[in-house]
């Protein structure tokens, strides 16, 4: 009723307040983001100023640089300290098939440290994020090449760009982990007096959309099973798995197979107290350069096992597989391979692996 009365007061319709009412609700959220991150950006400082005032009454040491060595274990780029250059033992590379990127210029070329030290308050951000978020710099030395680069404090740097994945196996980003991204690199730019050049938010929802079908069409994991007539002993199947060249993984109950260093596929988990009555082979093929041939190879592998320990091929429903089988399952890669080859994502390439991992 109180309701009724300032609708009527105001001359508002049902749809004008409900409109007003969303809008009241998105000022609210942008404030609440804003003294987030602003909190964040004073923490930061705080752990900086601190982290400069330990650093300094350290003695030097000659095995520093072997004790911090714990820093080169991170498997994804990140910005949380900014004296030191961003790096990663898998280097990925900014990929505008896969990524929202967002350019900022600058009149005149500006330093590592300076952007370091801005974008170190973004830490809170990865532990919020499901999606892999990455910078690089266009080089500015007057010694080197002009090149895009990962951040070094010592260097300077005409452009930048910031990107953050739009889809993964666990589905694409969302609206408010975009947004809240692109709220971060506007403020960059402001701080930085940079140019900008970023796509809208829904260009970059729709692009994450359609990557996360295609994407979703094409991850698919191939397995070819082998049944053993009677269980073989483990040892004995080890044997023969090592003999096959298949290494035992670090969790002692999987089969690895690689060419070249590159994994190719694997056994299902198998159990080393028991006696093993069945073995799984499994393709993840995307991941798998087309080139190297996995699935014959697996195909190969299963036979040669099969034959060694008195087993038979079936499909996932214990049924014999048949050469009818076999031919539709390679009619269907070859369409699969062919749609990634058509999306820019061949299978085994670094973004394939970024995107279905």
């Amino acid at each position: 009723m109180y309701v009724e009365q300032i609708m009527t007061m105001l001359g508002l319709s049902d749809l004008q307040l409900a409109l007003a009412v969303i809008g009241l609700l998105i000022l609210i959220t942008v404030a609440i983001l804003n003294i987030k991150y602003a909190r964040a950006r004073r923490k930061a400082s705080e752990q900086g100023n601190y982290s400069a005032d330990e650093r300094f009454a350290r003695e030097p040491s000659f095995s520093q640089g072997f004790a911090d060595s714990d820093t080169a274990s991170r498997t994804e780029p990140n910005f949380g300290d900014a004296i030191t250059t961003i790096s990663a033992p898998e280097k990925f590379v900014i990929d505008p098939r896969i990524d929202c990127v967002i350019t900022l210029r600058f009149d005149e070329s500006i330093s590592g440290s300076e952007i370091l030290e801005e974008i170190n308050a973004w830490t809170d951000l990865e532990a919020q994020s499901t999606a892999r978020w990455m910078c690089e710099g266009l080089n500015a030395n007057l010694d080197v090449a002009e090149d895009w680069e990962e951040l070094h404090p010592d260097s300077k740097y005409s452009d930048l760009q910031l990107a953050i994945q739009l889809a993964g196996r666990k589905g694409p980003i969302g609206v408010l982990e975009l947004s809240d991204f692109c709220s971060r690199a506007q403020s960059l730019a402001e701080t930085l007096g940079s140019q900008i050049d970023m796509p809208s938010v829904n260009t970059m929802l729709e692009s994450a959309k359609e990557l996360d079908t295609m994407a979703a069409e094409s991850d698919i994991q191939l397995s070819i099973n082998v049944v053993f007539d009677e269980p073989c002993p483990w040892g004995n199947f080890d044997s023969l798995m090592r003999q096959r060249g298949f290494k035992l993984s670090r969790n002692g109950r999987q089969y690895e197979y690689l060419s070249k260093g590159i994994l190719l596929f694997n056994s299902a988990d198998i159990d080393p107290n028991k006696s093993v009555a069945q073995v799984t082979l499994l393709l993840e093929v995307p991941l798998v350069p087309q080139e190297e041939r996995p699935f014959e190879r697996m195909l190969a592998e299963g036979v040669e096992i099969a034959q060694a320990a008195h087993g038979r091929l079936v499909d996932d429903n214990g049924i014999n597989l048949s050469e009818a089988a076999i031919i539709s399952i390679r009619q269907h890669l070859d369409v699969l391979y062919a749609n990634l080859e058509k999306s820019g994502i061949p299978a085994g390439s670094s973004t394939a692996s970024r995107l279905f991992s």
